[in-house]
């Protein structure tokens, strides 16, 4: 049965809908209203408070902990600077994604490293014969992703932190509440936004504060299902939907390279040696078989099936994660894993793993859309990802 986060006696109080999903052991909140539109419009209009404890979380130390995290991931470590956050997979010998998530570092030999699935066996496995610790503080430390266009107002509003010289995936301590926080720009929705990584025990306080100080900011608490909208917006995998674990998949078309998840430009396939790197090398001399990419669904052949029965042109307002068939010239050339209708950019969009050669930008494919129990195929076009990408994101100073 899962358990609450270290802020779930203020989620529940706020959870008016009840909507809630199980995360990784812990209650997670799908929609705080009947409907998640609120949430959504939060995310991308104003500010969104946003409950992500249950990543699993680890703090890597000792003298070797620079040079045992650069075995694990695909990124160079070497190039990593005190104060930076690397998004990076991390791969099995054969090449294959393990998972993918965040390193921070945070001295020069203390990394905290999340990830959505648990990997404290494979990073204990392979931390043989160096001196390093690894310490799983799942439990021990929360985290709260504050996310939307007016989030860095609010939080020179209620936190003591240099968040002026506070750069896209870079980190920094600071106060919030009198409660000591690490703030990273770092989120999951493809907007401005942050992460704040609290003591379990004092992040009903800083909760509190964000909510309170966010007040003139439009605040809204937002669940999972708001997130997901967002996410596929941003051009942002979701494992277990858009990509499995190399370690849980039960046959090879669902183990995916860095590669394949269109995450190439992660890999430095020439850095000190890394597992799964000489799979790599070879997979980057013969081309990779198949890519995840960006579809945008020609809403007007969609509107034409509904017309066509005398229905209103109809799509569900959650993401749909039910994989569907990806055609080209009436043949099957791959899938679609993640679709939604985008509120920001008025169009039907969806992740989707196309085969060699069908996923270069621009190629025109199919997509299945049922309708009344009926499978229509209706145009689709690979685009380059992320399909909505704000320039505040990534501005510095942020406004």
């Amino acid at each position: 049965m899962p358990i609450g986060t270290p802020v779930h006696e203020r989620t529940l109080a706020l959870c008016e809908s009840l909507n809630y999903r199980e995360w990784s052991g812990y209650y997670a909140v799908s929609a705080y209203e009947g409907h998640h539109e609120h949430e959504y419009n939060a995310i991308r209009n104003a500010a969104a408070l946003i409950d992500v404890s249950p990543l699993f979380k680890y703090l890597i130390t000792g003298r070797d902990a620079a040079r045992f995290v650069d075995r694990i991931i695909t990124r160079d470590v070497s190039k990593m600077s005190v104060g930076q956050v690397y998004y990076t997979p991390w791969c099995d010998e054969r090449g294959k994604v393990i998972d993918d998530g965040t390193v921070s570092r945070l001295e020069e030999q203390v990394f905290r490293w999340t990830a959505a699935d648990p990997s404290f066996r494979w990073l204990t496995q392979n931390a043989a014969g160096m001196n390093v610790h690894i310490e799983d503080i799942s439990e021990e430390v929360a985290a709260l992703a504050l996310q939307g266009p007016t989030s860095a107002r609010l939080l020179r509003a209620v936190a003591k932190a240099d968040l002026e010289a506070l750069k896209y995936f870079r980190v920094t301590r600071g106060t919030i509440a009198g409660v000591q926080v690490d703030i990273s720009r770092t989120g999951y929705t493809g907007d401005l936004g942050y992460e704040i990584w609290i003591a379990a025990d004092e992040a009903v306080a800083v909760w509190d504060a964000l909510m309170a100080g966010g007040k003139p900011f439009d605040i809204k608490p937002a669940g999972m299902l708001a997130l997901d909208v967002a996410r596929i917006e941003a051009g942002l995998l979701l494992i277990d939907v858009d990509f499995h674990s190399s370690k849980k998949a039960l046959i090879l078309s669902q183990q995916y390279s860095p590669y394949e998840m269109g995450l190439g430009r992660l890999v430095s396939a020439n850095k000190g040696r890394f597992i799964g790197q000489e799979a790599l090398r070879r997979e980057r001399e013969r081309g990779h078989p198949r890519q995840v990419v960006g579809l945008e669904v020609d809403w007007t052949d969609v509107e034409a099936i509904y017309e066509k029965l005398q229905l209103a042109p109809s799509i569900g307002a959650t993401a749909s994660r039910v994989a569907v068939p990806v055609y080209r010239h009436g043949r099957q050339i791959g899938r679609a894993t993640s679709t939604t209708w985008s509120p920001m950019l008025k169009k039907m969009i969806a992740l989707a793993t196309v085969a060699r050669p069908h996923f270069a930008e621009g190629t025109e494919l199919q997509i299945e859309v049922t309708v009344e129990a009926i499978r229509h195929k209706v145009k689709a076009r690979v685009v380059k990802t992320p399909f909505f990408d704000p320039r505040r994101k990534t501005a510095t100073p942020p406004q």
